[in-house]
């Protein structure tokens, strides 16, 4: 079984990481999106929310798993005996910095190898940074992200 890693902070999760997960989803047989924890850095929602809130956005789609881990991302593809990192591209931008990030995993963990996947141009722009941005001066976040993290954060925001 071809286990793909799809890692990141997902705070909150939007519609373009659920498009590149749809993605992965067809291509490999088993996705575990693996929401990385950071002690020393504070995220905008907690680490417990944000997996609660991706399992309620993609209970539809059945060879996902969510998972949250602390370390490297290399470590925590070992031990879930993953040798697929998967990884979103919305912009050039974006590919600079994934493809330094993939050598450095590959270095340290040759058996593991990076699938970038391309957003569709509707998500291009959309970026967690810029739903949280939205929320926090009180616009509509609902065309950004899924129903269930919408619905949490209008209510827990009081929009």
């Amino acid at each position: 079984m071809t286990i793909a890693i799809y890692p990141g902070s997902f705070d909150p999760i939007t519609n373009g990481h659920i498009d590149i997960l749809k993605s992965g989803a067809e291509i490999f047989e088993k996705v575990i999106i693996a929401v990385s924890y950071n002690a020393n850095k504070q995220g905008f929602l907690p680490i417990d929310t944000r997996v609660k809130l991706i399992k309620d956005s993609v209970v539809d789609i059945k060879n996902v798993e969510v998972d949250a881990f602390e370390g490297l991302t290399v470590e925590y593809a070992k031990k879930r005996g993953a040798s697929v990192l998967l990884r979103g591209l919305r912009t050039s931008f974006d590919f600079e910095y994934e493809m330094q990030l993939s050598q450095t995993n590959h270095a340290l963990y040759n058996n593991i190898k990076t699938v970038f996947l391309i957003t569709k141009p509707e998500y291009n722009f959309i970026s967690s940074s810029c739903v949280r941005e939205i929320l926090i001066n009180k616009g509509d976040i609902k065309p950004f992200v899924p129903k269930a993290v919408a619905d949490y954060l209008i209510t827990a925001y009081g929009i």
